[in-house]
């Protein structure tokens, strides 16, 4: 199905997030996590690469295994920094080929080696949007957002014109990078509209589960913002479960806020792991994803 069309179908489109297992014992949890997750009954799941793009090989053959066994639709993540045309294309030809018609456009963490760079036939994401669109016009795009900015972008209407560019370029949605304060999420779409884009805008969300954890996420999300409140509601646990109370009720409030306040989806991290998103849908009273479709809110 094509991501249009999901959008179209659902008035909170509900995904799931999930990284290709390095190990036996991995791919063992990872298809657990997905077997119990299914009773949600998503829109869609995405399959991400590792760190620098370390498990391109991996996401390509686990999207292809999910697209062929599970009842919803897969995006996979494909990064263009420092790869050539050829090697995209062959990608994209095997998704063609296997029916996967949804693609999150990336440019990819930039290699150390600055040659590498000069050697990506897409240096950019919008460069890769580009290529998509016109080589593969059946299928789907995505694009990462940043409600807190781009740390490479510190001028915010600068960043803008180059979301506006992406979407421009052909991408039919964006998903937003983690944030655990909604106002930043918000003021964002308001910039969005401001510039110019109508794409449906999905909200990243990640709850804490660990301190450990959370520093970690904050890193490799290049400083994502941990709001004074959630740090002392933190500071307070004094155990593990405690703090992961904490951080999947800080994340059950932001879902709801957002739901409230006609978000367009809502994109769970789930780092491969089913409790955390199942407690945050418990709490909410929801049995699954369709139950946040039928509220009140939306006659």
């Amino acid at each position: 199905m094509h991501i249009r069309e999901i959008f179209e179908r659902h008035t909170v489109a509900c995904s799931f997030e999930f990284f290709p297992p390095k190990t036996d014992e991995s791919a063992r949890e990872l298809y657990e996590s997905i077997s119990a997750l299914k009773t949600l009954k998503p829109a869609y799941v995405s399959i991400t690469y590792g760190a620098g793009g370390s498990t391109r090989g991996l996401t390509h053959d686990l999207v292809v295994r999910l697209s062929a066994t599970m009842p919803f639709p897969v995006v996979s993540h494909l990064t263009c920094v420092g790869s050539e045309r050829e090697e995209i294309e062959g990608i994209l030809d095997r998704y063609a080929q296997c029916g996967i018609l949804n693609i999150m456009a990336l440019r990819g963490d930039l290699p150390r080696d600055p040659e590498e760079q000069g050697r990506s036939a897409f240096p950019h994401a919008v460069d890769l949007v580009g290529f998509i669109r016109d080589r593969y016009p059946e299928m789907g795009i995505g694009v990462a957002g940043y409600p807190e900015g781009h740390h490479e972008t510190p001028n915010r209407m600068t960043e803008m014109d180059h979301l506006k560019a992406k979407v421009d370029a052909g991408a039919d949605y964006i998903c937003t990078q983690l944030f655990y304060d909604n106002h930043d999420f918000f003021d964002f779409r308001e910039r969005c509209l401001a510039a110019g884009i109508t794409v449906p805008i999905v909200a990243g969300i990640m709850p804490v589960t660990s301190r450990k954890n959370m520093i970690r996420m904050s890193e490799l999300a290049l400083g994502t913002r941990i709001p004074g409140k959630l740090m002392r509601a933190l500071a307070r646990a004094r155990t593990t479960e405690q703090v992961r109370s904490v951080g999947i009720h800080w994340a059950s409030e932001q879902v709801r806020d957002l739901i409230d306040n006609q978000v367009a989806g809502l994109h769970f991290y789930t780092l491969n792991r089913s409790n955390a998103t199942q407690k945050i849908y418990e709490n909410l009273g929801v049995a699954s994803s369709a139950d946040f479709e039928d509220s009140p809110l939306f006659p």
